[in-house]
């Protein structure tokens, strides 16, 4: 029987790994730069965390959370990070601390939803969480640490978008007068916007339906909702986006779907991915702390979608081959040559010297072809003659070019020609 990967999962190969390697080495010098530490959250969270904090009329808590069932508890392999991080930050009272705890990560999430392009049933988010703080600064600066992220990443032509939800009072009218802007066109809406009319009526304005947008284009949204307070926080994100030098589109109606969102959210999108053209996306929450047992604290995040960002990126910023290279690549001729070849393998390890040996045999041609494919350096040839005069054949694979070093000298000689 021929086992295949669970539908909507992804092989991640030895060769493209490199390219996941090279993207997440990337995002970690970032985050280092904006002064962000790595946190790591378990896969697996109690599922009243998420339909507590994402809202239990959400798509992703109705239909999209796999869930594990064992004797009393009820598990799920986490949609998303930030509850996760929030759970984390509480449960080890990291709120003590005087200064604004930054956050990183990187992993897995999982959702059960149609596999699509970019869209996977278990997908990849690079993001990051600033916890302690309100000042509308802080909300441009992890916006402007998104862009600086995806720039170092190779990605170009990309947009942007940026809208404020208000405070929660303020979330709260914009839903009632979204609604009854909203009913008179229900039967106009597709199936699932129907259902979220009364259910969670934000969501419709995040449809990508071509006839539902058309219909929240032609009303007028207007910024009524907002209160005084919100609309200067607003301002000073604004204002801190020009410091920054990020340009922004401003787009009333972006909406984020999940219940913990107040004040500033935004999304980043690019033409190259389609109808379903988020980057990624975030914004602040700042009751999020508070609903989920700590004191009251301001917050704010974002995630990347890696698989997305893999689909869009400039190929150019990455190496030229994929492979990973290896320093030394031996190839023994003879049992005597093999033993002492194994002990040569060992004392380059143990000065870093990446290494290998052919273990395979075969004719000398088809050796050097296995040290090629390997992407080596250099090809070291030992055999009875060899042995016999005290020294190793060192093949220089670029070059062409080869030379005899002595047995006592090999190391440090690899290790000059390495520098």
């Amino acid at each position: 029987m021929l086992f295949k990967s669970p539908r909507g999962t992804k092989d991640i190969l030895p060769q493209e790994s490199r390219i996941w390697q090279e993207v997440e080495e990337k995002a970690r010098k970032v985050f280092d730069l904006f002064g962000f530490e790595e946190i790591r959250t378990p896969i697996l969270e109690e599922s009243k965390l998420f339909s507590r904090s994402l809202g239990d009329l959400t798509d992703i808590v109705q239909k999209q959370m796999f869930q594990i069932k064992k004797e009393t508890d009820t598990l799920v392999l986490r949609p998303e990070a930030t509850a996760s991080i929030v759970r984390a930050y509480v449960e080890h009272t990291l709120y003590n601390s005087s200064n604004v705890s930054k956050f990183y990560y990187l992993g897995p999430m999982f959702r059960a939803e149609r596999p699509q392009k970019g869209r996977l049933r278990q997908f990849h988010h690079i993001g990051c969480e600033a916890i302690g703080c309100e000042n509308p600064a802080l909300d441009a600066e992890i916006i402007f640490l998104a862009s600086r992220l995806l720039a170092e990443s190779g990605v170009e032509g990309f947009n942007i978008q940026l809208n404020t939800l208000g405070c929660t009072p303020d979330k709260k009218m914009f839903g009632l007068n979204l609604r009854e802007k909203l009913q008179p066109h229900k039967k106009s809406f597709c199936e699932d916007c129907q259902a979220r009319l009364s259910k969670n009526v934000f969501r419709v304005l995040d449809c990508k339906n071509k006839q539902c947008k058309d219909i929240i284009r032609s009303l007028n949204i207007g910024e009524g909702h907002i209160c005084d307070d919100c609309k200067k926080h607003f301002e000073g994100v604004k204002e801190g986006l020009a410091l920054f030098g990020v340009s922004v589109t401003l787009n009333p109606f972006l909406v984020r779907g999940l219940d913990y969102y107040t004040r500033t959210v935004f999304e980043i999108t690019h033409p190259a991915l389609g109808a379903q053209d988020a980057l990624g996306a975030g914004g602040r929450y700042d009751h999020l702390v508070e609903e989920l047992g700590g004191p009251s604290r301001g917050a704010v995040g974002f995630a990347l979608g890696v698989e997305r960002l893999m689909l869009v990126r400039g190929r150019e910023v990455f190496s030229e081959d994929l492979s990973s290279p290896l320093d030394c690549y031996i190839i023994p001729l003879g049992d005597a040559a093999f033993k002492k070849s194994v002990q040569i393998l060992t004392d380059l390890r143990n000065v870093s010297v990446s290494g290998d040996l052919d273990y395979l045999g075969g004719s000398l041609k088809s050796m050097l072809r296995r040290a090629d494919k390997r992407n080596a350096k250099l090809c070291l040839i030992l055999g009875d003659n060899e042995l016999a005069k005290g020294v190793v054949l060192l093949k220089f694979m670029k070059q062409s070019t080869q030379e005899e070093v002595p047995l006592g000298q090999l190391v440090d000689r690899i290790k000059e020609v390495l520098c």
